[in-house]
C-alpha cells in the first residue's frame, strides 16, 4: 500500500478543511470575554497604584477549583506555540491557513476570559500567577506529534475533547454561577474545534487508512495533555483528578472511546499489515486504560472512607 507525503495529505484534505470551515463559520458564536467578567467585584492590588494586598481569604473558591483553573489558563497561554506548530505543519495559505488563524484567535479568547476572571474576583495571587506563566511560557511547547499531519490531527481530536471536558467540571467545581457559565462557554468553543479535527481525520481514513490508523495509535500511546510542562503538573493533575475534574476514567469513556467510535475504527478495512497491528494495538489499549482507571477509582475510593472516618 502506497504511503502518502505531507504534501500529498495535505492537498488530499485541503477540500475537506474548506468544507469543515465552512460548517465550522455556521456553527460558531460570536462572544466577548468582557461579558462574563464581574467587573464590580474588582478592586486594585498593592504595588504601583497602592492598593489591597491579595490574601488566600480574598479567594472563595474551592482550592481545587483554583488549581484546576490555573492549570487550565496556563494551558492557554502557550497559545503561541501552539499556533507556530500548526502554522508550520499545515502551512498559512488556502483553507489550511485560514483554519489555522480563526482557530488561533477563538482560543486567544479563553485566556484573556479566565485571566481577568480570576484577577478581578481575586481568586489568584496576580504576583505568583504572573510568574508561573513567564515560566510555563519561557519553556514554550511541543511533543512527539508536532512533526506529523496526521498525528497532529489525532492529537487534537482528542485532546480537545479532553480540554472540553476539564473547563465544563471546573466550572461546577468552582461553585460560582458566573465561572461555570465562563468555562461552559469556553468549552463550547473547544467542542467545535474537537468537530473540526475529528472529521479531518476521519477523511484520513478515508485515503490513508493504515497511515491514520498508526497515527491514533501512536498518540494514544503517549498522550499527554499540553499542560504536562507547566511546573508541577504532576501534583497538579493528581489533585483535579481526585476532585473527579479530569481522570482516567473520563479520559476512556468520555474521551478516547466516543472518538474513535465516530471514526469507527474497528471497522476500518484495507489496512496493511501495521495498520492491523495497530487496530489491535487501540482494542488493547482500551482494555489497559480501563484496568488502570478502574485501579485508580479503586485508590480513590478508600482514600475518600480513610478521610470521611477521620473526620
Amino acid at each position: 500500500m502506497t504511503t502518502l507525503s505531507q504534501t500529498a495529505l495535505l492537498l488530499e484534505l485541503e477540500p475537506v478543511v474548506e468544507r469543515n470551515l465552512n460548517r465550522h463559520l455556521t456553527m460558531a458564536k460570536e462572544w466577548f470575554p468582557h461579558e462574563y467578567v464581574p467587573w464590580s467585584e474588582g478592586r486594585t492590588f498593592d504595588g504601583r497604584l497602592g492598593g489591597e494586598p491579595w490574601q488566600e481569604s480574598d479567594s472563595t473558591l474551592p482550592d481545587v477549583a483554583r488549581t484546576a483553573l490555573i492549570v487550565n489558563l496556563l494551558t492557554e497561554d502557550n497559545l503561541p506555540s501552539y499556533h507556530h506548530q500548526i502554522a508550520t505543519l499545515f502551512g498559512r495559505d488556502g483553507a489550511w491557513g485560514t483554519w489555522v488563524h480563526r482557530w488561533t484567535a477563538e482560543e486567544g479568547r479563553h485566556g484573556i476570559a479566565i485571566r481577568d476572571y480570576l484577577t478581578v474576583t481575586r481568586a489568584v495571587d496576580p504576583v505568583e500567577l504572573e510568574r508561573a506563566r513567564m515560566v510555563h511560557m519561557s519553556h514554550g511547547y511541543s511533543n512527539a506529534h508536532d512533526h506529523h499531519m496526521l498525528n497532529s490531527l489525532a492529537y487534537v481530536s482528542f485532546q480537545e475533547l479532553a480540554t472540553r471536558i476539564s473547563h465544563r467540571n471546573t466550572g461546577k467545581a468552582t461553585g460560582d454561577p458566573v465561572c461555570d457559565a465562563l468555562l461552559a462557554r469556553i468549552a463550547a468553543d473547544e467542542n467545535l474545534h474537537m468537530v473540526f479535527y475529528r472529521n479531518l481525520l476521519a477523511a484520513g481514513f478515508e485515503v490513508a487508512p493504515s497511515q491514520t490508523m498508526r497515527a491514533v495509535a501512536d498518540v494514544l500511546g503517549n498522550f499527554a495533555m499540553p499542560g504536562v510542562g507547566i511546573e508541577g503538573f504532576t501534583r497538579k493533575s493528581v489533585a483535579i483528578a481526585l476532585a473527579g475534574i479530569y481522570d482516567l476514567r473520563q479520559h476512556r469513556d468520555e474521551v478516547v472511546m466516543p472518538v474513535l467510535r465516530q471514526w469507527d475504527v474497528f471497522n476500518v478495512t484495507g489496512l496493511d499489515a501495521d495498520g492491523a497491528a495497530a487496530q489491535e494495538w487501540i482494542g488493547a489499549h482500551l482494555d489497559d486504560l480501563d484496568r488502570a482507571a478502574s485501579r485508580f477509582e479503586e485508590k480513590r475510593d478508600a482514600r475518600n472512607a480513610r478521610l470521611a472516618a477521620a473526620r
